[in-house]
């Protein structure tokens, strides 16, 4: 049975049909066309679909679609500022090499957004906490927390306290 979901994806109302037993993993990918949102494990363990939803982190692949009906969600395709400019969080990644093969990194840097949204100065320790829910198989952490901590400090810099 297919159910019609109203929601705002990206700062963006949509409407999408969707069956009741689908994820919103799924429906991010197939109705949605947003493929940033890797599907890992699907069963809520490497942190490759996480996506903020009303405020919070959630693992997409442990939602049904029909769950998120009214939700604000925010994934990877959300976080740049535009077709032109990188979020600073993407910038830093990259010139930090926080990123390898790139299949876990949407979900790091949609983490990462997430926890400077609401600790604009984390610790060292609470980076690491906050990146926990994400695995990677590649570049060992040390960069991505480095990445992290360095937009931190720019947007101390700046005298931002949100990105």
């Amino acid at each position: 049975m297919n159910q019609v979901i109203n929601l705002t994806l990206n700062g963006e109302p949509r409407t999408l049909m969707v069956a009741c037993h689908r994820t919103l993993l799924d429906t991010l990918r197939l109705e949605g066309g947003l493929t940033g949102t890797k599907k890992g494990c699907d069963v809520g363990e490497c942190g490759s679909c996480t996506i903020i939803m009303n405020g919070k982190l959630v693992n997409a692949c442990l939602v049904l679609a029909v769950e998120a009906n009214g939700a604000e969600i925010i994934t990877i395709e959300g976080i740049q500022r535009s077709a032109l400019e990188l979020h600073p969080l993407q910038e830093n990644f990259i010139k930090y090499g926080a990123a390898q093969c790139g299949f876990c990194t949407p979900g790091f840097i949609v983490a990462a957004k997430a926890l400077l949204d609401e600790n604009p100065r984390p610790t060292i320790d609470e980076i690491r906490f906050a990146m926990a829910g994400n695995i990677c198989r590649c570049t060992g952490y040390t960069k991505i927390v480095q990445a992290v901590d360095e937009t931190a400090r720019e947007m101390q810099e700046n005298g931002r306290e949100a990105l």
